[in-house]
């Protein structure tokens, strides 16, 4: 019997063109796929997680390839929707001599945006989902939706929370996805009020409401109705903040950044599992940073699978 926690991650996956840095906009490019949140799913059932991917794809070829190599990676596709005639998003990913990384999309007729738009597949969510441990998205989900869609969104996740299903939520704002920053403001609020768990970055909290500082974002969002919340800041570690108060816990030390592409979906993964797993959340975030340290000295955002850290132990996970 399997006793796994089962987790969702609501989101989307596209193509992904890469190129080697430097060589230019000649350069030859390969192909691959990469997403927030299916990075997250990733990591997590590597972590000993039984994943689900919630997203909608076209019945091409590429698609198909994605669903299978998803399914190699054991992340579950029986709650990815086809939708005839339509292929997915595109990306092109370029980085700089530090790591960084910049992003070009294609992806404004993206079947994954389309995913609320049919009542009948939001309650078939609502059933499929209500057996769930926990339902994971994040700023870039919220993106793709319109307002409508958004608030069929927030109300599904409300309705699983009644059942007893957490929802965790990270910000990852990127305005790009965004037509301003009052649109992404108001849909961020609405997820944390909505949601059990909340990872932020805040250097993105930061870009979004202007927050002065680390101790008023966690207020921010707390007063928003958070019981648990993460709030990554990079080599400085994370603020968790829950009903026993508040804690800093230190990242590891990283000599060289090759490319920080998932760093944060990774320590994300890190921290839900360590969770679902019984650990407290210092060592959950032990856990994240210790795989989001080795996620960023190799280049991509899926460390070969050799490389994973071990797990943290506890006498109370499950």
């Amino acid at each position: 019997m399997n006793n796994r926690p089962r987790v969702a991650a609501i989101g989307e996956c596209m193509l992904e063109l890469s190129g080697v840095p430097g060589q230019g906009a000649s350069r030859t490019m390969t192909l691959g796929y990469g997403g927030d949140t299916l990075n997250t799913a990733v990591y997590m059932a590597r972590l000993g997680m039984d994943v689900d991917y919630v997203t909608a794809l076209g019945d091409d070829q590429h698609s198909q390839w994605m669903l299978d190599a998803w399914q190699a990676e054991g992340v579950g596709v029986s709650l990815v929707t086809r939708l005839p005639g339509r292929v997915p998003g595109l990306y092109m990913i370029d980085t700089d001599p530090d790591g960084e990384r910049h992003f070009s999309y294609w992806r404004s007729a993206a079947p994954a945006r389309e995913l609320f738009d049919d009542d009948a597949r939001v309650e078939a969510l609502r059933a499929a989902l209500s057996g769930y441990r926990l339902v994971y998205l994040s700023g870039i989900t919220l993106s793709l939706y319109p307002p409508a869609a958004q608030e069929k969104l927030f109300a599904l996740l409300a309705g699983l929370r009644q059942r007893g299903v957490k929802v965790a939520f990270d910000g990852n704002y990127r305005p790009a996805g965004w037509p301003d920053g009052e649109a992404a403001r108001r849909a961020f609020s609405r997820a944390c009020e909505t949601s059990d768990m909340v990872l932020p970055t805040f250097e993105d909290e930061q870009a979004l409401f202007g927050d002065a500082g680390p101790g008023v974002t966690l207020a921010r969002i707390a007063a928003e109705g958070a019981g648990e919340i993460v709030l990554k800041q990079g080599p400085a570690g994370c603020r968790v903040k829950d009903a026993e108060g508040e804690q800093v816990v230190a990242a590891q030390r990283v000599e060289t950044v090759v490319d920080t592409t998932a760093a944060g979906d990774s320590f994300n993964a890190g921290y839900l599992a360590g969770r679902l797993s019984g650990l407290a959340p210092a060592d959950a975030s032990r856990q994240g940073h210790a795989l989001a340290a080795r996620v960023i000295q190799v280049r991509g955002a899926i460390l070969p699978r050799e490389q994973m850290p071990d797990p943290v132990n506890s006498e109370a996970g499950q």
